[in-house]
């Protein structure tokens, strides 16, 4: 299981971004993280200023969302709808996809349920409850569009 340090997975945003700019050749997953780069552009101006941002911090009381953690949960949501984990994902979020959202809108609500999963874990000091997140998905993909 691949489990990147916060540098690490911060270098791995910024170095994406940089062989972008330079038209240099993307490997593995960073081509899925560019597709996921592009649709943000309100983080590009950061992307392109490692040295300002690669030690920042987002705390949850200044009300500013984490760019690294947005974009990292974008990838995590990828790689689950990309293999089916948890089994049932790929249906919850065609389901939403139907009602009319937009890809990526359509994962920011499976990203919400993502967010209150690993809250929840972290809150109760317990394992990611698969069965909570794909519950979660269910009420989304039957709730109609935002």
């Amino acid at each position: 299981m691949f489990s990147p340090s916060r540098d690490q997975a911060r270098r791995f945003f910024f170095e994406t971004w940089r062989k972008y700019l330079e038209r240099t050749p993307l490997i593995g997953l960073e081509g899925t993280a560019l597709t996921v780069l592009l649709q943000h552009p309100e983080y590009h101006p950061m992307l392109a200023d490692p040295e300002a941002y690669a030690d920042r911090d987002y705390p949850p009381e200044g009300g500013e969302t984490n760019p690294f953690l947005h974009l990292s949960m974008h990838l995590a949501i990828e790689e689950q709808l990309s293999i089916d984990q948890p089994r049932g994902i790929k249906a919850h979020y065609q389901r939403i996809t139907a009602q009319g959202a937009q890809a990526h809108d359509a994962q920011h609500r499976v990203m919400d349920c993502l967010a209150e999963v690993i809250w929840q874990a972290q809150r109760h000091h317990t394992a990611f409850d698969g069965a909570l997140y794909l519950d979660c998905l269910k009420r989304q993909a039957t709730a109609g569009t935002r």
